[in-house]
């Protein structure tokens, strides 16, 4: 008997109310999206289930993309049977059969949706493991801890046999919460601040600041490795490539040489915001973790924020560094993170940084240099990218970045 079905439990967005069709429908278009390459597929939606009708794809596979899909609490392979129950014990039956080997266990978890359904769940529970126990050798009862667990859902229009679960990715649907400018450095952190942001819904676009000839093409190609990696989990994201070499040799010249890692930090954050109103943004989100660097004290957050209002999101504001390359390897990020190609905050990092920068000292030595124009000028000569990328504009997209050279 082969699976038909694939049916998606929404979790979270399960205790949303009035507006719970709109992140519904934001995770139905996210998994057509991740699920794009399986075309026979059929999808139907409730205020509490997902239906994915398999028309013949391989449930396992599709099952595979699914897992990343925020948004998911859990899902199960099914079979679709008549509400009948003759149709349903003898279903239940042969799934069984299917996987269980001498001296497991099971236990039946029927869930009666429609109660116009004669029998009740616990009835549907003896029913249905009586008719197993039967049929089978060596399968016993654990209604506590079973290797199988037979999931039995009575619909209006079907019932849905299932033994196979899987966990989900957790979390909102992305884009349910709005969007948010990532500002992407290559490093471990940033990255992982971009999936964290995902996972509560927001819809991210990565800025990242290119100082060519200090930086190289490799490091260039590691963060676009990163934004296709961070499409796994949402969808298509838009790569920002800031031209900044001209502004950071100027922060070099001009700025006192313990201050110039803050006005790296301001102009930057100047950029993203100026990029963030142009694409609708509401918020930015950044990769520091308290602490950390010299970079990310209090007193350099302070300094730093002062160029903008725009709320600043840092998911990994309170985790050690241990805490978050776990998570960069969990989604396959650390070992790109961790190519030695240097980016534009490295390759400039000063001997002695002050880590309890003034704000008023900030102000007055870049109140002696012009900055606007050049932060204008790296604005308008910005390349942006469209992750997944297509393969017929590949040729203009390499055309660009040698003009950034």
């Amino acid at each position: 008997m082969q699976y038909d079905h694939i049916l998606v439990r929404y979790g979270e967005m399960s205790l949303k109310g009035k507006n719970r069709k709109h992140f519904i429908n934001h995770l139905k278009n996210n998994i057509k999206l991740a699920l794009s390459s399986f075309s026979s597929l059929e999808y139907t939606a409730n205020r509490d289930r997902l239906f994915i009708k398999l028309n013949g794809e391989d449930g396992e596979k599709v099952a595979e993309k699914l897992q990343t899909v925020f948004g998911i609490q859990s899902f199960s392979l099914a079979i679709r049977t008549k509400s009948d129950i003759e149709a349903i014990k003898d279903t239940a039956l042969q799934a069984v059969k299917q996987l269980y080997k001498n001296g497991d266990t099971f236990k039946v978890s029927a869930k009666r949706a429609d109660k116009s359904f004669p029998l009740t769940s616990d009835q549907l529970n003896y029913e249905i493991g009586r008719h197993i126990l039967i049929h089978t050798d060596g399968l016993k009862v654990d209604v506590h801890h079973p290797d199988i667990n037979v999931r039995v859902e009575v619909r209006p229009h079907a019932t849905y046999i299932m033994c196979k679960d899987f966990k989900g990715a957790g979390g909102l649907p992305v884009g349910s919460s709005g969007k948010a400018m990532l500002m992407l450095s290559g490093g471990i952190d940033s990255p992982v601040a971009g999936y964290l942001s995902m996972k509560r819904g927001l819809e991210i676009e990565a800025i990242h600041f290119f100082s060519p000839p200090y930086t190289n093409e490799r490091a260039k190609q590691k963060v676009m490795d990163l934004v296709e990696k961070l499409t796994e989990f949402g969808g298509k994201i838009v790569l920002h490539i800031v031209p900044f070499t001209e502004i950071q040799v100027t922060i070099q010249q001009k700025i006192l040489e313990n201050y110039t890692m803050t006005s790296t930090r301001r102009m930057m954050l100047k950029i993203a915001d100026e990029i963030r109103k142009k694409r609708g943004a509401l918020a930015i989100v950044t990769g520091e973790s308290l602490g950390q660097v010299a970079s990310q004290t209090l007193e350099s957050m302070y300094a730093i924020n002062e160029v903008t209002t725009t709320p600043i999101l840092r998911p990994l504001i309170s985790m050690d560094k241990n805490e978050i390359i776990e998570i960069a390897e969990k989604i396959d990020t650390f070992e790109i993170s961790n190519r030695p190609y240097e980016d534009c905050c490295t390759i400039f990092t000063p001997a002695s940084p002050k880590t309890k920068p003034k704000r008023e000292k900030i102000l007055k030595l870049e109140s002696y240099v012009d900055f606007q124009p050049l932060i204008q000028k790296a604005i308008e000569e910005t390349v942006s990218i469209e992750f997944p990328r297509k393969h017929d504009i590949q040729e203009k997209i390499e055309e660009d970045f040698e003009n950034l050279l």
